[in-house]
């Protein structure tokens, strides 16, 4: 079967994270670069990414990569691409975003105008065509600029891979989901581990730690813009990839996962979000403030995205906050910690200082991940057969 390179953006700073997961998945990772990973699949292969990756952003198949400088470069470059490959001749096609860091052209409309113009020259000459009705199936195209190299790409996504399609109600600044599943996969947290997020808004940490412990495969519940592309994907490779993660699920598990949060509100909306999600019976949920964290057991795990103040007064109020996070933790027996936030000053309140702490960029905003790893739990003794 024939393959392609595939690009899998994700968030500044956790590309290590997406490469493991695509290896997992079994393909052959070619390059990692800042926010993306590309890989080597067949079409089977865009089909599983885009159901079972966790933290990729959505999955585009690459279809060009070249040196533009001048606006007429871009323009051939665009042109060259064999675009009849790809799109039919009723497709629907647009550049549905143009992005440019360090290079000469820089102005996304510009961007998105030259290569409108270019693949519909190319496709006028290979279709015989001087007009395009674009009343079939969808073709969205998304090109980066780094350096004065463009990367070209057909979405295969459509809506981006955090939106699962439980999460129907959210909290004031949600985590996204593809965030939180990389940060659990930071941790050495497995689902029969304890783990408790204090913070937990609308559930995405719970419920993503859930989900990875039942082994429901994030996409299996929604649907993508190359579901239609029925000139290049047989749809039996869809239902092949759906039944696959059907197969796959675990959701009789016994689990030790809680969410709480000081709204009572937000709390019904995360166990409204779990059941939507499937992993309800899975999870905890209890309306409580930090100062009440508390857990009987050894070798748990915090992780959780705690408030980082966007108001002033909010912000006057972050010291004692993040004091109560420390002292709370330092109340638990060998736990871990692991919490993200965007507040400067966390560590200095936290009481405790951090083995790591890594810099993410989730969009614009820098935020830290601070890491507290506590001991391993005691290996188990082998028992004889």
């Amino acid at each position: 079967m024939e393959t392609y390179e595939f690009l899998a953006p994700c968030h500044f700073g956790l590309e290590a994270v997406l490469k493991r997961e695509i290896q997992d998945l079994g393909y052959d990772v070619s390059l990692v670069e800042d926010g993306r990973v590309t890989f080597i699949g067949d079409m089977d292969a865009l089909c599983r990414a885009n159901i079972f990756l966790r933290t990729a952003e959505r999955v585009m198949l690459q279809v060009g990569r070249f040196k533009a400088e001048t606006f007429d470069e871009l323009f051939e470059g665009i042109k060259a691409i064999p675009w009849e490959n790809y799109i039919p001749a009723d497709g629907k096609f647009w550049v549905t975003k143009a992005t440019s860091v360090k290079s000469k052209l820089f102005s996304p409309s510009d961007i998105q105008s030259i290569v409108k113009k270019a693949m519909v020259e190319r496709l006028k000459t290979r279709y015989k065509m001087e007009w395009f009705s674009e009343d079939g199936a969808s073709y969205p195209i998304r090109i980066t600029f780094l350096k004065d190299e463009a990367v070209v790409g057909l979405d295969t996504s459509g809506v981006s891979l955090h939106k699962r399609g439980y999460r129907r109600l959210t909290s004031k600044a949600p985590i996204t989901e593809t965030l939180a599943a990389a940060l659990i996969m930071l941790t050495p947290w497995k689902g029969d581990r304890i783990l408790v997020d204090p913070f937990c808004g609308c559930g995405t940490f719970p419920i993503e730690a859930a989900m990875m412990a039942a082994n429901i495969a994030p996409g299996m519940n929604r649907e993508f813009v190359a579901e239609d592309w029925k000139n290049m994907i047989p749809r039996k490779l869809w239902y092949n990839a759906v039944e696959e993660a059907n197969d796959l699920i675990q959701d009789d598990i016994e689990t030790d996962i809680q969410g709480y949060d000081i709204d009572p509100d937000m709390v019904k909306a995360a166990r409204e979000n779990a059941r939507e999600a499937g992993v309800d019976h899975l999870i905890h949920f209890q309306a409580r403030p930090v100062s009440e964290l508390r857990h009987p057991k050894k070798y748990g795990f915090v992780i959780t995205n705690p408030p980082y103040g966007e108001r002033l007064e909010e912000k006057e109020a972050l010291p004692a906050l993040y004091r109560e996070i420390g002292e709370a933790y330092n109340r638990l027996d060998d736990w871990s910690m692991y919490l993200i936030t965007s507040y400067e000053d966390a560590e200095r309140y936290l009481g405790c200082k951090a083995a790591k702490n890594r810099k993410i960029y989730n969009g614009m905003l820098k935020t830290y991940f601070y890491q507290f790893p506590g001991p391993k739990p005691p290996r188990r003794p082998r028992q004889d057969v």
